[in-house]
């Protein structure tokens, strides 16, 4: 093989390569990157939690929370000075989440809270559940639910337990200073 054929076999593979990579950008990814950003709130919440003796979930609710394997929760709080940056990460995780791959389950609005509901995987068979939650005056929230074959009536339930606020996020270590900044 001469050196011409190995540059162009080499250059054919490398192309093709970044073709069939996803080019659009991931919530995984964003998540990730915003770990080490100092201006961002963020937790990691073992399912396990939610199931303690003094949580009174019904058995559908139980259900419900089996099919959740971990929750990833990325927030950024609006202080005096960053408005300018909150209006720019907000931007930037629409666009992520209004890409076609994530599907609607619902939207609500509630006084200056406007929450989104999204997921991705089968109609029949959800593998993660995005939850973004924006106040112009208290910041916004990135809620990844990732899942083992949530079923879409399931996910609106735990939209509407929420909404509501029937979880009780103060019991669990982490998220409630969380929300308290915000």
């Amino acid at each position: 093989m001469t050196t011409a054929v190995k540059y162009v076999t080499l250059l054919a593979l490398a192309l093709a390569a970044m073709v069939s990579c996803d080019n659009g950008k991931s919530l995984q990814r964003y998540l990730v990157d915003k770990q080490e950003d100092d201006r961002f709130l963020k937790v990691d919440i073992a399912t396990s939690l939610f199931m303690a003796e003094e949580n009174n979930f019904t058995e559908e609710e139980k259900d419900i929370f089996s099919t959740i394997k971990k929750i990833n929760v990325v927030a950024y709080p609006v202080k005096s000075g960053n408005e300018a940056e909150y209006e720019s990460e907000k931007a930037i995780v629409k666009g992520i989440i209004d890409q076609e791959k994530y599907k609607t389950l619902g939207k609500v609005k509630s006084n200056d809270m406007m929450m989104t509901m999204k997921y991705l995987g089968e109609e029949t068979a959800i593998d993660e559940v995005i939850v973004f939650a924006s106040s112009s005056e208290k910041g916004f929230g990135v809620f990844r639910l990732l899942c083992d074959d949530m079923r879409p009536d399931q996910a609106l339930k735990l939209m509407n337990t929420l909404e509501r606020g029937d979880i009780d996020l103060s019991k669990l270590s982490g998220i409630e200073g969380m929300f308290e900044a915000m």
